[in-house]
Protein backbone atom coordinates (compact mmCIF):
# COMPACT_ATOMS: atom_id res chain seq x y z
CA UNK A 1 0.00 0.00 0.00
CA UNK A 2 1.29 2.98 -0.95
CA UNK A 3 2.92 5.26 2.62
CA UNK A 4 0.90 8.49 2.12
CA UNK A 5 -2.49 6.08 1.71
CA UNK A 6 -1.46 4.68 4.95
CA UNK A 7 -1.77 7.85 6.76
CA UNK A 8 -5.01 9.57 5.08
CA UNK A 9 -6.64 6.52 5.65
CA UNK A 10 -7.35 7.30 9.53
CA UNK A 11 -8.53 10.83 8.78
CA UNK A 12 -11.55 9.44 6.13
CA UNK A 13 -15.01 7.77 6.89
CA UNK A 14 -15.04 3.67 6.64
CA UNK A 15 -11.65 3.91 5.48
CA UNK A 16 -12.14 -0.27 3.88
CA UNK A 17 -13.93 1.23 0.89
CA UNK A 18 -10.40 1.95 -0.14
CA UNK A 19 -8.03 -0.84 0.90
CA UNK A 20 -9.26 -4.04 -1.37
CA UNK A 21 -8.37 -7.14 0.30
CA UNK A 22 -11.84 -8.90 0.21
CA UNK A 23 -12.52 -11.92 0.20
CA UNK A 24 -13.11 -13.72 -3.55
CA UNK A 25 -10.95 -10.77 -5.02
CA UNK A 26 -9.08 -12.12 -8.24
CA UNK A 27 -5.72 -11.55 -7.78
CA UNK A 28 -3.48 -11.98 -11.32
CA UNK A 29 0.36 -11.61 -12.24
CA UNK A 30 0.14 -8.19 -13.71
CA UNK A 31 3.35 -9.77 -15.42
CA UNK A 32 1.49 -12.65 -17.24
CA UNK A 33 -1.49 -11.13 -18.78
CA UNK A 34 -1.59 -9.07 -21.29
CA UNK A 35 -4.42 -6.15 -20.56
CA UNK A 36 -5.14 -4.56 -17.89
CA UNK A 37 -8.46 -3.01 -17.35
CA UNK A 38 -10.03 -0.62 -14.66
CA UNK A 39 -13.81 -1.63 -14.09
CA UNK A 40 -15.11 1.92 -12.98
CA UNK A 41 -18.41 2.53 -11.16
CA UNK A 42 -19.31 6.13 -11.04
CA UNK A 43 -20.44 5.81 -7.24
CA UNK A 44 -19.42 4.80 -3.90
CA UNK A 45 -17.82 1.45 -2.78
CA UNK A 46 -21.53 0.55 -0.95
CA UNK A 47 -23.68 1.54 -3.75
CA UNK A 48 -21.20 -0.29 -6.66
CA UNK A 49 -20.24 -3.48 -4.59
CA UNK A 50 -24.26 -3.76 -4.25
CA UNK A 51 -24.68 -4.12 -8.18
CA UNK A 52 -25.17 -7.40 -9.43
CA UNK A 53 -24.48 -6.33 -13.09
CA UNK A 54 -20.66 -5.31 -11.91
CA UNK A 55 -19.81 -8.60 -10.10
CA UNK A 56 -20.99 -10.31 -13.24
CA UNK A 57 -18.83 -8.89 -15.85
CA UNK A 58 -16.24 -8.39 -12.84
CA UNK A 59 -15.70 -12.31 -12.99
CA UNK A 60 -16.58 -12.74 -16.93
CA UNK A 61 -14.04 -10.02 -18.18
CA UNK A 62 -11.62 -12.24 -15.44
CA UNK A 63 -12.51 -15.54 -17.29
CA UNK A 64 -10.06 -14.44 -20.38
CA UNK A 65 -6.42 -15.61 -19.05
CA UNK A 66 -4.83 -12.82 -20.66
CA UNK A 67 -7.05 -10.37 -18.90
CA UNK A 68 -6.70 -8.90 -15.45
CA UNK A 69 -9.96 -6.74 -14.32
CA UNK A 70 -9.58 -4.79 -11.09
CA UNK A 71 -12.56 -2.49 -9.37
CA UNK A 72 -12.27 1.10 -8.93
CA UNK A 73 -15.31 3.29 -7.19
CA UNK A 74 -15.59 7.23 -6.75
CA UNK A 75 -14.38 7.95 -3.57
CA UNK A 76 -16.15 10.33 -0.68
CA UNK A 77 -15.96 13.40 -0.33
CA UNK A 78 -13.45 13.89 2.30
CA UNK A 79 -11.22 10.73 0.70
CA UNK A 80 -11.64 12.79 -2.55
CA UNK A 81 -9.77 15.84 -0.88
CA UNK A 82 -7.15 13.88 1.11
CA UNK A 83 -6.01 12.26 -1.86
CA UNK A 84 -6.36 15.41 -4.07
CA UNK A 85 -4.02 17.12 -1.05
CA UNK A 86 -1.56 14.28 -1.01
CA UNK A 87 -1.63 13.71 -4.69
CA UNK A 88 -2.76 10.35 -5.10
CA UNK A 89 -4.42 9.78 -8.35
CA UNK A 90 -7.58 7.35 -8.51
CA UNK A 91 -6.09 3.72 -8.16
CA UNK A 92 -8.09 0.35 -8.39
CA UNK A 93 -8.50 -1.97 -5.62
CA UNK A 94 -6.61 -5.03 -6.52
CA UNK A 95 -3.15 -3.88 -7.34
CA UNK A 96 -3.65 -0.51 -5.74
CA UNK A 97 -1.81 0.62 -9.38
CA UNK A 98 -2.67 4.25 -10.60
CA UNK A 99 -5.69 4.14 -13.69
CA UNK A 100 -2.84 5.43 -15.76
CA UNK A 101 -1.04 2.08 -16.01
CA UNK A 102 -3.77 0.59 -17.31
CA UNK A 103 -4.54 -0.41 -21.06
CA UNK A 104 -8.44 -0.24 -20.83
CA UNK A 105 -10.85 1.56 -18.74
CA UNK A 106 -14.49 0.82 -18.86
CA UNK A 107 -17.38 2.30 -16.98
CA UNK A 108 -20.51 1.27 -15.89
CA UNK A 109 -23.11 4.06 -16.11
CA UNK A 110 -26.93 3.11 -14.38
CA UNK A 111 -27.75 6.47 -14.42
CA UNK A 112 -27.60 9.70 -15.60
CA UNK A 113 -26.62 11.70 -12.70
CA UNK A 114 -23.13 9.55 -12.80
CA UNK A 115 -22.18 11.46 -15.94
CA UNK A 116 -19.73 14.13 -14.11
CA UNK A 117 -18.71 11.53 -11.72
CA UNK A 118 -17.41 9.68 -14.99
CA UNK A 119 -15.40 13.31 -15.87
CA UNK A 120 -14.35 13.93 -12.01
CA UNK A 121 -12.72 10.01 -12.07
CA UNK A 122 -11.35 10.46 -15.40
CA UNK A 123 -9.51 13.54 -13.95
CA UNK A 124 -8.45 12.08 -10.60
CA UNK A 125 -6.21 9.65 -12.98
CA UNK A 126 -4.49 12.71 -14.56
CA UNK A 127 -6.25 11.44 -18.10
CA UNK A 128 -7.47 14.11 -20.55
CA UNK A 129 -11.33 14.43 -20.86
CA UNK A 130 -11.86 14.50 -24.17
CA UNK A 131 -11.55 11.75 -26.50
CA UNK A 132 -9.72 13.93 -29.24
CA UNK A 133 -7.62 14.63 -26.93
CA UNK A 134 -6.41 10.92 -26.45
CA UNK A 135 -4.56 9.60 -29.70
CA UNK A 136 -2.68 6.98 -28.71
CA UNK A 137 -4.35 3.53 -28.54
CA UNK A 138 -3.62 3.21 -24.92
CA UNK A 139 -5.95 3.69 -22.74
CA UNK A 140 -9.03 3.05 -24.51
CA UNK A 141 -11.98 4.38 -22.23
CA UNK A 142 -15.50 2.84 -23.29
CA UNK A 143 -18.52 2.73 -20.87
CA UNK A 144 -22.36 0.80 -21.03
CA UNK A 145 -25.03 0.18 -18.65
CA UNK A 146 -28.58 1.35 -18.64
CA UNK A 147 -27.60 5.24 -18.82
CA UNK A 148 -25.17 4.35 -21.67
CA UNK A 149 -27.88 3.60 -24.59
CA UNK A 150 -28.34 7.17 -24.25
CA UNK A 151 -24.88 7.92 -25.23
CA UNK A 152 -24.77 11.36 -26.78
CA UNK A 153 -24.11 13.03 -23.60
CA UNK A 154 -20.82 11.43 -22.82
CA UNK A 155 -20.11 11.12 -26.37
CA UNK A 156 -17.12 13.72 -26.07
CA UNK A 157 -15.32 11.96 -23.50
CA UNK A 158 -15.88 7.89 -24.73
CA UNK A 159 -14.01 6.09 -27.02
CA UNK A 160 -16.65 3.76 -27.37
CA UNK A 161 -19.76 2.52 -25.59
CA UNK A 162 -21.16 -0.95 -25.54
CA UNK A 163 -25.18 -0.71 -25.73
CA UNK A 164 -26.95 -3.50 -24.21
CA UNK A 165 -25.75 -6.35 -22.07
CA UNK A 166 -22.25 -6.87 -21.41
CA UNK A 167 -21.63 -10.72 -21.01
CA UNK A 168 -20.62 -11.42 -24.36
CA UNK A 169 -19.77 -8.60 -25.95
CA UNK A 170 -17.48 -6.98 -23.30
CA UNK A 171 -14.92 -10.29 -24.11
CA UNK A 172 -15.19 -9.94 -27.26
CA UNK A 173 -13.73 -6.44 -27.32
CA UNK A 174 -11.41 -7.16 -24.99
CA UNK A 175 -10.11 -9.95 -27.60
CA UNK A 176 -10.30 -7.44 -30.07
CA UNK A 177 -7.63 -5.01 -27.91
CA UNK A 178 -5.44 -7.12 -27.34
CA UNK A 179 -4.67 -8.39 -31.04
CA UNK A 180 -4.53 -4.14 -31.30
CA UNK A 181 -1.71 -3.65 -28.45
CA UNK A 182 0.21 -6.81 -29.49
CA UNK A 183 0.22 -5.64 -33.39
CA UNK A 184 0.37 -1.66 -32.79
CA UNK A 185 -2.59 -0.35 -34.44
CA UNK A 186 -3.57 2.90 -34.32
CA UNK A 187 -6.60 4.12 -32.20
CA UNK A 188 -8.20 4.96 -34.92
CA UNK A 189 -7.71 0.84 -36.85
CA UNK A 190 -8.68 -0.54 -33.29
CA UNK A 191 -12.12 1.57 -33.49
CA UNK A 192 -13.08 1.15 -36.95
CA UNK A 193 -12.56 -2.60 -36.23
CA UNK A 194 -14.40 -2.25 -32.89
CA UNK A 195 -17.40 -0.90 -34.67
CA UNK A 196 -18.30 -3.93 -36.52
CA UNK A 197 -18.55 -5.88 -33.11
CA UNK A 198 -22.25 -5.88 -32.67
CA UNK A 199 -23.79 -3.93 -30.18
CA UNK A 200 -20.64 -1.24 -30.17
CA UNK A 201 -20.89 2.45 -30.65
CA UNK A 202 -18.11 4.65 -31.58
CA UNK A 203 -19.25 8.05 -31.82
CA UNK A 204 -16.21 9.15 -33.71
CA UNK A 205 -17.19 7.69 -36.76
CA UNK A 206 -20.56 9.12 -37.35
CA UNK A 207 -20.51 12.86 -38.83
CA UNK A 208 -23.84 14.78 -37.97
CA UNK A 209 -25.04 17.34 -39.88
CA UNK A 210 -27.73 19.83 -37.95
CA UNK A 211 -30.41 22.69 -39.22
CA UNK A 212 -30.24 26.15 -38.15
CA UNK A 213 -32.35 25.94 -34.89
CA UNK A 214 -30.00 23.15 -33.69
CA UNK A 215 -32.26 19.98 -34.47
CA UNK A 216 -30.51 17.06 -35.74
CA UNK A 217 -30.55 17.31 -40.12
CA UNK A 218 -28.42 13.82 -40.68
CA UNK A 219 -25.97 11.17 -39.29
CA UNK A 220 -23.90 9.79 -41.57
CA UNK A 221 -21.80 6.71 -40.72
CA UNK A 222 -18.32 6.34 -42.15
CA UNK A 223 -15.28 3.99 -42.43
CA UNK A 224 -17.98 1.27 -42.53
CA UNK A 225 -19.53 1.70 -39.21
CA UNK A 226 -22.95 0.27 -39.12
CA UNK A 227 -26.06 2.58 -39.74
CA UNK A 228 -27.80 1.63 -36.77
CA UNK A 229 -26.55 -0.04 -33.56
CA UNK A 230 -28.16 -2.77 -32.21
CA UNK A 231 -27.53 -3.93 -28.70
CA UNK A 232 -26.34 -6.75 -27.76
CA UNK A 233 -29.10 -9.14 -26.01
CA UNK A 234 -28.42 -12.83 -23.86
CA UNK A 235 -30.54 -14.93 -25.18
CA UNK A 236 -30.36 -17.91 -22.99
CA UNK A 237 -29.25 -16.30 -19.47
CA UNK A 238 -28.47 -20.01 -18.09
CA UNK A 239 -25.64 -20.59 -20.71
CA UNK A 240 -24.31 -17.70 -19.64
CA UNK A 241 -21.75 -17.54 -16.72
CA UNK A 242 -23.10 -15.85 -13.14
CA UNK A 243 -20.31 -15.36 -10.50
CA UNK A 244 -21.18 -18.11 -7.43
CA UNK A 245 -17.99 -16.97 -5.89
CA UNK A 246 -18.76 -13.18 -5.48
CA UNK A 247 -16.54 -10.43 -3.47
CA UNK A 248 -17.65 -10.58 0.22
CA UNK A 249 -16.85 -6.91 1.11
CA UNK A 250 -14.80 -6.05 4.36
CA UNK A 251 -17.51 -3.56 4.98
CA UNK A 252 -21.04 -2.80 5.31
CA UNK A 253 -22.86 -2.38 1.80
CA UNK A 254 -26.11 -1.32 1.04
CA UNK A 255 -27.26 -4.99 0.01
CA UNK A 256 -25.15 -7.59 1.89
CA UNK A 257 -26.57 -10.54 0.74
CA UNK A 258 -26.24 -12.88 -2.22
CA UNK A 259 -28.10 -11.95 -5.18
CA UNK A 260 -29.84 -13.98 -7.58
CA UNK A 261 -30.75 -12.68 -10.81
CA UNK A 262 -34.41 -14.25 -11.72
CA UNK A 263 -35.10 -12.73 -15.12
CA UNK A 264 -34.51 -9.73 -17.08
CA UNK A 265 -36.95 -7.49 -18.51
CA UNK A 266 -40.33 -6.92 -17.42
CA UNK A 267 -44.05 -7.94 -18.23
CA UNK A 268 -45.77 -4.46 -17.16
CA UNK A 269 -44.46 -1.52 -19.11
CA UNK A 270 -44.74 1.47 -16.77
CA UNK A 271 -43.92 4.11 -18.35
CA UNK A 272 -41.55 5.73 -15.63
CA UNK A 273 -39.32 2.40 -15.57
CA UNK A 274 -35.70 2.75 -17.48
CA UNK A 275 -34.65 -0.45 -16.73
CA UNK A 276 -38.14 -2.24 -18.07
CA UNK A 277 -37.86 -1.12 -21.39
CA UNK A 278 -33.85 -1.17 -21.87
CA UNK A 279 -34.18 -4.64 -20.28
CA UNK A 280 -36.55 -5.93 -22.95
CA UNK A 281 -37.43 -9.04 -23.87
CA UNK A 282 -38.52 -10.79 -21.14
CA UNK A 283 -35.64 -14.13 -20.61
CA UNK A 284 -36.16 -15.87 -17.60
CA UNK A 285 -33.50 -18.80 -16.05
CA UNK A 286 -34.79 -22.14 -15.24
CA UNK A 287 -35.79 -22.95 -11.70
CA UNK A 288 -33.16 -25.67 -11.57
CA UNK A 289 -30.07 -23.24 -12.53
CA UNK A 290 -31.46 -20.79 -10.16
CA UNK A 291 -31.34 -23.48 -6.84
CA UNK A 292 -28.02 -24.59 -8.27
CA UNK A 293 -26.58 -21.24 -8.65
CA UNK A 294 -28.15 -19.88 -4.99
CA UNK A 295 -26.86 -22.93 -3.00
CA UNK A 296 -23.41 -22.48 -4.23
CA UNK A 297 -23.35 -18.77 -3.86
CA UNK A 298 -24.04 -19.24 -0.06
CA UNK A 299 -21.53 -21.46 0.24
CA UNK A 300 -18.89 -19.55 -1.10
CA UNK A 301 -19.45 -16.56 0.78
CA UNK A 302 -20.82 -17.58 4.17
CA UNK A 303 -23.87 -15.12 3.61
CA UNK A 304 -27.28 -16.06 5.75
CA UNK A 305 -29.34 -14.08 3.53
CA UNK A 306 -30.67 -14.51 -0.12
CA UNK A 307 -32.52 -12.25 -1.88
CA UNK A 308 -34.15 -13.30 -5.22
CA UNK A 309 -33.87 -10.11 -7.85
CA UNK A 310 -35.53 -8.83 -10.85
CA UNK A 311 -37.46 -6.46 -11.78
CA UNK A 312 -41.02 -7.96 -10.68
CA UNK A 313 -39.87 -10.87 -8.60
CA UNK A 314 -43.63 -11.89 -8.25
CA UNK A 315 -44.52 -12.39 -11.96
CA UNK A 316 -41.20 -15.27 -11.90
CA UNK A 317 -43.70 -18.14 -13.10
CA UNK A 318 -41.72 -21.03 -11.34
CA UNK A 319 -41.79 -19.38 -7.87
CA UNK A 320 -43.36 -21.47 -5.45
CA UNK A 321 -41.25 -24.25 -6.95
CA UNK A 322 -37.81 -22.44 -6.98
CA UNK A 323 -38.64 -21.22 -2.92
CA UNK A 324 -39.33 -24.80 -1.72
CA UNK A 325 -35.72 -25.52 -3.91
CA UNK A 326 -34.07 -23.32 -1.99
CA UNK A 327 -35.85 -23.46 1.44
CA UNK A 328 -34.45 -27.02 0.95
CA UNK A 329 -31.04 -25.91 1.77
CA UNK A 330 -31.30 -22.77 3.79
CA UNK A 331 -34.22 -23.83 6.26
CA UNK A 332 -31.61 -25.93 7.98
CA UNK A 333 -29.10 -23.47 8.23
CA UNK A 334 -31.29 -20.53 9.37
CA UNK A 335 -30.19 -18.61 6.32
CA UNK A 336 -33.06 -16.24 5.35
CA UNK A 337 -34.71 -16.14 1.97
CA UNK A 338 -36.47 -12.30 0.80
CA UNK A 339 -37.93 -11.11 -2.20
CA UNK A 340 -38.31 -7.60 -3.29
CA UNK A 341 -39.84 -5.98 -6.24
CA UNK A 342 -43.51 -7.46 -4.66
CA UNK A 343 -46.32 -6.12 -6.76
CA UNK A 344 -50.08 -5.52 -4.99
CA UNK A 345 -51.88 -6.99 -7.38
CA UNK A 346 -50.58 -9.97 -7.39
CA UNK A 347 -49.15 -11.06 -3.65
CA UNK A 348 -49.20 -14.42 -2.85
CA UNK A 349 -49.59 -15.46 0.84
CA UNK A 350 -48.57 -19.21 0.13
CA UNK A 351 -45.11 -17.83 -1.23
CA UNK A 352 -44.66 -15.48 1.54
CA UNK A 353 -45.58 -18.70 4.27
CA UNK A 354 -42.78 -20.56 2.78
CA UNK A 355 -40.33 -17.79 3.34
CA UNK A 356 -41.47 -16.68 6.96
CA UNK A 357 -40.11 -20.63 8.30
CA UNK A 358 -36.86 -19.21 8.27
CA UNK A 359 -37.60 -15.39 9.86
CA UNK A 360 -40.14 -12.83 8.56
CA UNK A 361 -38.64 -10.39 5.80
CA UNK A 362 -40.37 -6.91 5.70
CA UNK A 363 -42.99 -6.17 3.04
CA UNK A 364 -42.40 -3.41 0.35
CA UNK A 365 -45.09 -2.52 -1.90
CA UNK A 366 -44.20 -0.25 -5.54
CA UNK A 367 -47.47 2.14 -5.35
CA UNK A 368 -45.54 4.88 -7.16
CA UNK A 369 -48.44 7.29 -7.29
CA UNK A 370 -50.69 9.46 -5.07
CA UNK A 371 -53.50 8.91 -6.99
CA UNK A 372 -55.55 6.10 -9.40
CA UNK A 373 -54.82 9.25 -12.05
CA UNK A 374 -51.24 9.04 -11.68
CA UNK A 375 -50.82 5.62 -11.68
CA UNK A 376 -52.94 4.85 -14.72
CA UNK A 377 -50.40 7.63 -16.50
CA UNK A 378 -47.25 6.15 -15.47
CA UNK A 379 -49.59 2.84 -16.47
CA UNK A 380 -49.34 1.49 -13.28
CA UNK A 381 -52.22 -0.76 -13.32
CA UNK A 382 -52.36 -1.09 -9.28
CA UNK A 383 -55.93 0.17 -7.60
CA UNK A 384 -56.54 1.20 -4.24
CA UNK A 385 -58.46 -1.97 -3.76
CA UNK A 386 -55.73 -4.32 -4.96
CA UNK A 387 -53.59 -2.38 -2.43
CA UNK A 388 -56.16 -2.88 0.57
CA UNK A 389 -56.75 -6.06 -0.27
CA UNK A 390 -53.34 -7.04 -0.22
CA UNK A 391 -52.34 -5.52 2.95
CA UNK A 392 -55.74 -7.36 4.38
CA UNK A 393 -54.43 -10.84 3.42
CA UNK A 394 -50.62 -9.72 4.89
CA UNK A 395 -51.79 -8.41 8.24
CA UNK A 396 -53.95 -11.75 8.56
CA UNK A 397 -50.95 -13.60 7.78
CA UNK A 398 -48.98 -12.02 10.76
CA UNK A 399 -47.43 -8.99 9.25
CA UNK A 400 -47.66 -5.68 11.32
CA UNK A 401 -47.28 -3.49 9.08
CA UNK A 402 -45.96 -3.09 5.35
CA UNK A 403 -44.06 -0.35 3.54
CA UNK A 404 -45.28 1.43 0.28
CA UNK A 405 -42.80 3.15 -2.32
CA UNK A 406 -44.26 6.13 -3.86
CA UNK A 407 -42.87 8.33 -6.57
CA UNK A 408 -41.97 12.38 -6.61
CA UNK A 409 -42.11 14.48 -9.55
CA UNK A 410 -43.86 12.23 -12.48
CA UNK A 411 -44.91 13.58 -15.52
CA UNK A 412 -48.26 15.40 -14.72
CA UNK A 413 -48.59 15.23 -11.33
CA UNK A 414 -49.93 17.63 -9.46
CA UNK A 415 -50.45 19.47 -5.40
CA UNK A 416 -53.55 16.86 -5.31
CA UNK A 417 -51.30 13.82 -6.54
CA UNK A 418 -48.65 14.49 -3.93
CA UNK A 419 -51.19 14.87 -0.97
CA UNK A 420 -52.83 12.01 -2.15
CA UNK A 421 -50.07 9.69 -0.93
CA UNK A 422 -51.01 10.92 2.82
CA UNK A 423 -54.71 9.35 2.37
CA UNK A 424 -53.16 6.35 0.69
Amino acid sequence: MDKRLKRILPRVQKPARYTGGEYNQILKNRDEVDLRLAFCFPDTYEIGMSNLGLSILYHTMNSLPFVWCERVFAPWGDMYEEMKKAGIPLYALESGDPLSEFDSIAFSIGYEMAYTTVLDMLDMAGLPLRTADRSELLPIIWAGGTAGVNAEPMAPFIDLFVIGEGEEVNNELLTLLRQAKLEGWSKHDFLVKAAQIGGVYVPSLYEVRYHEDGSIAAVTPKDGAPEKVRKRIISNLDTVPFPTNPIVPSTEVVHDRVSLELFRGCVRGCRFCQAGHVYRPIRAKKKDTLVRQGIEALKNTGYQELTLLSLSTSDYRELPELCDGLLEYCEERSIGLSLPSLRADNFSMEIMQRLQKVRKSGLTFAVEGGSQRLRDAINKNVTEEDLLHTCGIAFAGGWNNVKLYFMLGLPTETDEDVVGIARV
